[in-house]
């Protein structure tokens, strides 16, 4: 037991260590994206740490098996590196019992891979989904912000004011530019609102979105042209668009839905997620078993010298069963459990690894004892 938790403790510190930089990395570069989409008023920036926690969990059902994959690489190479994995098996300990404890220490992190991807990861995009929804749910006025200038939806209009009101309903120093298709010349004619106030009003019997402007012109045509207009009003209403709600769906729609629901659905779609979810935690203990024979290193070896061929490795284990996701959801797959029949092989593979030498050395073996014999 004392060689398993030092084995165990070294793992999985290393590991930490590892997930952590990757979910940085990870973090970042999402946070950036939110990031511009708050400077273009399409979120509000008092959401982007809720929008951060609420995508944990399926950042995490990745980054642990890579994790773990890097934390035995590097924990078990500077093992051999220093020595210290030539005394151990000098000692008793055989590629058998080092092989158990890794399975140990990643059946551990099997299990809390399986509690995000089936149960947490659900959760928190279903979550994402609804508060990108609030967000998108806002009209583009709701988005302004006082004395910049904001493109709105479909990139055709620019509205510009002066000051806005905490509950962003009144408007002051209102400008717009838009244009529109006049079927007389057939092309573009700007159009130039201007206004001293203005506010979002909704239509309690209808539900629709109003701008209501006040004491302003309206402008219309090519400046130097014989085709343009001005008009003064007192008031003026226009309705605004309604929200785009494809920007705030996930690539794969069965992602928010409850691994329970996903039982009950008899969709490619589904089977596809629900095998995928179910095979995270498998993961975890194939690529446990690739590492192993990866990590052995020559005491006068690079420590790093094996990181690459190996972390290529796992990224073309990753990228099959991401693959035979997407055949499955294409309802094309050759049979029913595409991605149980490349974990399989992969699982294989590892077995070859971890036993390669020691089953080639019992076949030379045994064949220069028959030629002995014979001779």
């Amino acid at each position: 037991m004392i060689i398993y938790r030092y084995l165990a403790r070294e793992v999985l510190t290393t590991m930490l260590a590892a997930s952590l930089i990757i979910l940085l990395i990870t973090l970042s570069t999402r946070f950036v994206g939110y990031l511009a989409d708050a400077a273009a008023g399409e979120l509000d920036g008092g959401v982007l740490l809720t929008l951060m926690a609420y995508r944990l969990p399926a950042y995490f059902e990745l980054i642990l098996p890579l994790g773990l994959f890097l934390g035995i690489l590097m924990a078990y190479g500077r093992l051999y590196i220093d020595s210290e994995m030539t005394v151990l098996h000098a000692c008793g300990m055989s590629q058998t019992r080092l092989v158990m404890y890794t399975v140990c220490t990643a059946l551990i992190v099997a299990v809390i891979v399986g509690f995000f991807s089936l149960y947490l990861s659900p959760k928190g995009v279903s979550a994402t989904e609804s508060l990108l929804a609030e967000q998108r749910s806002r009209t583009d006025f709701e988005t302004l912000k006082p004395m910049r200038f904001h493109q709105q939806s479909g990139g055709k209009s620019v509205s510009y004011a002066e000051s806005i009101s905490d509950d962003k309903e009144q408007l002051q120093r209102v400008f717009m530019a838009t244009s529109s298709t006049s079927a007389s010349v057939n092309k573009e004619i700007p159009i130039v609102l201007t206004a001293e106030s203005g506010e979002t009003i909704i239509d309690e019997k209808t539900g629709v979105k109003y701008l209501y402007l006040k004491n302003g012109r309206r402008y219309q045509g090519v400046p130097g042209s014989a085709m343009y207009e001005v008009v003064s009003f007192d008031t003026y209403s226009q309705i605004l668009p309604k929200p785009d709600f494809s920007q705030v769906r996930s690539k794969n729609k069965t992602d928010a839905i409850s691994t329970r629901d996903l039982l009950a659905d008899t969709s490619l779609q589904a089977k596809a997620a629900l095998q995928w979810r179910l095979s995270l935690p498998f993961l975890v203990l194939v690529v446990a078993l690739l590492a192993v024979p990866l990590s052995y290193t020559k005491p006068r070896g690079g420590r790093y010298g094996k990181m690459l061929p190996s972390v290529l490795l796992y990224v073309i284990y990753l990228v099959c069963v991401n693959g035979a996701r997407g055949v499955i959801e294409e309802g094309t797959a050759p049979v029913a459990g595409l991605l149980w029949v490349v974990h399989g092989g992969f699982f294989v593979l590892a077995i070859f690894m971890l036993t390669g030498k020691t089953l080639w050395a019992r076949l030379f073996k045994g064949k220069a004892k028959a030629l002995k014999v014979a001779s």
